[in-house]
């Protein structure tokens, strides 16, 4: 995946089966940083909202396009290990990695 002309992942490598990493390139870190503190701030401002005592129905709008913004956040993280980690594991014949890819999928369909 391309994100601003870099690739999602530098390197993606599983060291044992506690320890698995994978490592954003710089561009991808500082997108996603710049993602969730912009939820971070959404989030203190549905909290403000609620201490104003504002109508529901504007908070609930507010937490839905919070909860949109988080989703963004994970597509990106899910693409990006779909196309690297999960590409490189299963190359290396370790088709475990399915069953894994297929609990984040429905973790993720939950909401």
């Amino acid at each position: 995946m391309k994100e601003n002309g870099h690739s999602i992942k530098e390197e993606c490598y599983v060291t044992s089966t506690q320890n698995r990493k994978s490592h954003n390139s710089e561009t991808v870190k500082k997108n996603l940083t710049t993602r969730l503190n912009r939820i971070e701030g959404q989030i203190r401002g549905i909290k403000g909202l609620i201490e104003k005592d504002t109508y529901c129905d504007d908070v609930i709008t507010q937490i839905a396009a919070t909860q949109s913004a988080l989703n963004s956040v994970a597509k990106i993280l899910l693409e990006g290990h779909l196309k690297n980690c999960v590409v490189d594991r299963l190359n290396e014949g370790d088709t475990e990695v399915i069953d894994e890819v297929l609990v984040t999928v429905q973790k993720l369909m939950k909401r």
